[in-house]
């Protein structure tokens, strides 16, 4: 590693204290399409369709030119399994430049419970384990004498659970979750040196609406507001405009973080793909060229060979 201006030092630290040391900010990756990225954050989530199964991929590269930025990858896949439960698998790989890693994996279910003919209520349980890891051999430092912090690599494996409710209709829904309950403690206070950091609980509130402005033209607002001990609540705002069914253009605002530019198409009767562009507003700004988000959403029928020839709003 070469040795490493002063704004840059500023970048990295600020990474591995919200992710490596004691830090009340927030932890957990943002995602600017979480409308579509909801079995993530939510074992809540449900569709009451019985006739599809729902696979994801999306891949976050956030502040891009900046020395350590992270990177975001999850996978989901979601079904029903019976009239009244659902579940599935969920899985998140976070990393900041080559120094942290973060891999999640988790299997969710939920239990569906009719509210009235045309919505549902569900509760979720996720559980699963988090494989933690940082690599500092490649460090160059300054100082005379390095920081002992940056001495010993760490390898962790951590159990988890969460837990989430989901009401929902065909054109709306609202949501609350923890996905991670059990703090997970990274560094040991050993000998007098070591900082002892954890992950805090990250809570999560989402809502979204589809309101049909006619026949082939659809405006989809939807917010998230993540909330974390000791940190100022992360709140975003998204409008969606879906033409025909087809190609979907919105716009989102991360309060005093970023401005965002979204789009999806649906590339076949099965697969749509969606691309996002985050421009940072806040002091980080001036050290990054944005971010860059890319998902695919694949809905499969159970019982042909054919695909879901209904529109997925959320």
């Amino acid at each position: 590693m070469q040795m490493l201006g002063k704004s840059n030092i500023l970048i990295i630290l600020v990474f591995l204290i919200g992710s490596v040391f004691t830090s009340y900010g927030q932890q957990d990756p943002n995602y600017t399409q979480y409308m579509y990225n909801m079995s993530i954050i939510n074992p809540g989530y449900a569709t009451n369709n019985n006739e599809q199964i729902n696979f994801g991929l999306l891949y976050r590269s956030q502040w891009v030119g900046a020395v350590g930025a992270p990177s975001t990858g999850t996978f989901f896949a979601h079904s029903t399994i019976t009239d009244r439960l659902e579940g599935g698998i969920s899985v998140f790989h976070d990393q900041i430049g080559d120094v942290v890693k973060d891999t999640n994996l988790f299997v969710d279910i939920a239990y569906v419970i009719p509210v009235s003919p045309n919505s549902n209520l569900s509760f979720g349980l996720k559980a699963g384990v988090s494989f933690y890891s940082t690599n500092f051999n490649d460090f160059v430092y300054s100082d005379a004498i390095p920081d002992p912090t940056f001495a010993e690599n760490i390898n962790r494996t951590f159990p988890n659970i969460g837990l989430g409710a989901f009401y929902f209709s065909n054109n709306y829904y609202l949501g609350f979750s923890i996905p991670s309950l059990l703090k997970s403690k990274y560094i040991d206070d050993s000998n007098g040196i070591y900082t002892s950091g954890s992950e805090e609980l990250h809570m999560y509130l989402t809502g979204g609406y589809v309101f049909n402005l006619n026949e082939n033209l659809k405006l989809k607002p939807a917010f998230m507001a993540i909330g974390v001990n000791g940190a100022p609540v992360s709140f975003d705002l998204t409008a969606n405009m879906l033409i025909n069914n087809f190609v979907e253009f919105g716009l989102g605002y991360r309060f005093g973080d970023g401005i965002s530019g979204l789009a999806n198409f649906k590339v076949s009767p099965a697969i749509r793909i969606g691309y996002a562009y985050d421009y940072t507003i806040s002091n980080l700004g001036n050290y990054n060229s944005g971010t860059h988000e890319i998902i695919l959403l694949l809905n499969l029928s159970k019982f042909s060979s054919g695909y879901d020839k209904s529109p997925r709003f959320f």
